[in-house]
């Protein structure tokens, strides 16, 4: 399944399905048929999916599909944490360690950094452009795995058990405001986390190494590339964070981003207002955010 968060006409977020150009209001759905489901998607993250899939096994009315085209989507959920992943692409770390200083060998354990939820837009939300505080507003399409089951010293070998579902992160980064080696201001701020569209279930992805990634700038394609590329795969990335932080329903981990980014261009290439990002991962969607001056 392809769950959303959207709101309509009364502005209120609602849980829907997406199937093809349209979303099932699913609460709906579920009042007409006298079925219980969670209210929100986090909920149904904390529940397990099965209730809605049973809710969509007949035939949805039309009274309970709305086109896409007439909805706002929202972020799915607002996770409680955001881990992410750096240098997890093997030409990702190359062209860091050639324009941003890091260690241009390849990490022999996770590089983990954090983002809090304040930082989460949804799709069409704004990426701030501060420009008292940045003049490298850098972007970094990367897959989300979103978290389903209390996670704590999970063994590699069991990990995916955990995992409820894939979506999208940008990984909006200020390249000028890391501080002595720290990432967390660089990469925390205010709307440096577009997260969405959608949150596609587990076991409708199939392989997780299997799919495309793509980011546009102004519909000029940045960065290409593929899942299969990534250094640590996720049992390595939930094995080694739970070790010492436990994942909740809901948490998100942002796996990493292949090369292409702004600052790796010559000369380096920087969000400015006015521009528009699109992230894309195959079978999610596309994470659309417009630039916008902050200051």
């Amino acid at each position: 399944m392809l769950l959303v968060t959207f709101s309509s006409d009364d502005n209120e977020d609602r849980l829907g399905v997406q199937l093809d150009n349209e979303v099932v209001d699913v609460g709906a759905l579920a009042s007409a048929r006298h079925a219980t489901v969670p209210a929100t998607l986090l909920e149904a993250v904390r529940m397990g999916g099965d209730g809605i899939a049973a809710l969509l096994s007949d035939p949805v009315p039309g009274a309970f599909r709305r086109p896409i085209k007439d909805v706002t989507l929202r972020a799915p959920l607002r996770p409680g944490k955001v881990i992410g992943v750096g240098l997890n692409y093997t030409e990702h770390v190359a062209e860091s360690a050639r324009t941003l200083d890091t260690d241009k060998e390849l990490p022999q354990r996770p590089v983990l950094f954090s983002k809090p939820a304040t930082a989460v837009v949804g799709p069409g939300e704004p990426i701030q452009h501060n420009g008292d505080l940045t003049a490298q507003l850098d972007w970094e399409c990367e897959l989300a795995v979103v978290i389903g089951r209390t996670a704590k010293r999970v063994p590699a070998e069991s990990a995916m058990r955990h995992v409820f579902g894939y979506s999208i992160v940008n990984d909006i980064s200020a390249r000028d405001q890391r501080r002595s080696g720290q990432w967390f201001y660089s990469k925390g701020q205010d709307s440096f986390a577009p997260f969405g569209p959608a949150i596609r279930t587990a076991d409708d992805v199939g392989d997780p190494y299997a799919l495309e990634l793509s980011l546009r700038v102004n519909g000029e394609v940045k960065q290409k590339s593929s899942t299969k590329y990534m250094l640590f795969r996720i049992p390595e990335l939930i094995a080694d964070i739970t070790a010492g932080m436990t994942l909740e329903p809901g948490d998100v981990i942002a796996t990493g981003s292949p090369a292409g980014v702004g600052a790796s261009f010559t000369p380096p290439q920087y969000l400015k207002p006015g521009d528009v990002v699109e992230a894309t991962v195959q079978n999610i969607g596309t994470l659309r955010n417009p630039v916008v001056d902050a200051r």
